[in-house]
């Protein structure tokens, strides 16, 4: 990335701190609603990595103005942006909100890349960030196809791991939640998919530098109940206060096929190691005791 005024920003402060940060990183302050700082962002890159999108903790008041507009204006413009400046590939983070939201999902449990979530389910059901998701990566598509642009998709889970920024990411919150366990009975057990942080990084890196990648990826390591995932934790952490009582869920069981990601070389951390560093590092930060 470019220099800037911004770069001295606090809230960069763990970016300039980075291993050989001083030589070779570079930050350029960018809206993605605001076509003329993304161009001259991207100018002069030969790949981009498209990452932002809004991710809101709590069910938005006004989700075409918070979600739905910014996730795809702010796809399109990078998009634009990266056909005029000539890069080479964009890859471009999905979800796999952008995969399974659908009343009418293949015959078993798994889902791979043909899977789409379903517009108008998303809508009935409000899940507003799963519609911002699949509307972005749809026009991603189209948009690429139009202009002839390398388009490469990566479709991630909930995300864990441990932190590099100083605040906390709304995947991570959702983990905290049941470590935490404040004033709750019970805890719903549904199925959650996760993956590692620094194995979505990986996953990027490899859509970008393979010359093969092309289309979507989904990148997911496990498919666990929320009281397997707190188990593992409270063995490895006995005085955190922990949900132990959980409400049994059935029917909502979805597991992603990774083995297109794989065939490029992915490979992730087990379950364990993820939920280590993922609480030490909120340990770390005082939000865990």
């Amino acid at each position: 990335m470019r220099s800037s005024p911004s770069a001295g920003d606090p809230k960069n402060k763990h970016l300039r701190a980075l291993d050989g940060a001083g030589e070779r990183l570079r930050l350029f302050k960018a809206d993605v609603l605001d076509y003329a700082s993304v161009a001259s962002t991207v100018a002069g890159c030969a790949g981009v990595f498209h990452v932002a999108s809004p991710c809101p903790a709590a069910q938005p008041t006004n989700p075409e103005v918070e979600l739905l507009a910014p996730a795809v204006a702010g796809t399109l413009n990078v998009l634009r942006a990266c056909r005029e400046a000539g890069v080479r590939r964009v890859v471009v983070v999905s979800s796999v909100g952008a995969v399974f939201m659908n009343p009418n999902p293949p015959e078993g449990p798994t889902m791979d890349e043909h899977c789409w979530s379903n517009e108008e389910y998303c809508r009935a059901t409000e899940n507003w960030y799963c519609l911002s998701k699949t509307l972005a990566e749809r026009e991603a598509w189209a948009y690429a196809e139009k202009a002839g642009l390398d388009v490469v998709t990566v479709c991630p889970p909930l995300v864990f791991g441990p932190l590099l920024q100083p605040t906390v990411n709304t995947s991570s919150l959702f983990l905290i939640r049941y470590l935490k366990c404040d004033g709750v009975d019970a805890m719903d057990d549904r199925v959650r998919n996760m993956v590692d942080v620094r194995d979505v990084a990986d996953a990027l890196v490899l859509a970008y530098e393979s010359p093969e990648a092309a289309g979507r990826y989904i990148c997911s390591a496990h498919a666990r109940k929320v009281s397997e995932m707190v188990y593992v934790v409270r063995s490895l952490h006995p005085s955190l206060n922990c949900a132990n009582k959980f409400v049994q869920l059935v029917g909502d069981e979805k597991v992603f096929s990774t083995e297109k990601l794989q065939r490029l070389g992915w490979k992730f951390r087990t379950l364990e190691e993820t939920l280590k560093d993922s609480v030490e590092s909120y340990m770390s930060a005082g939000i865990l005791s």
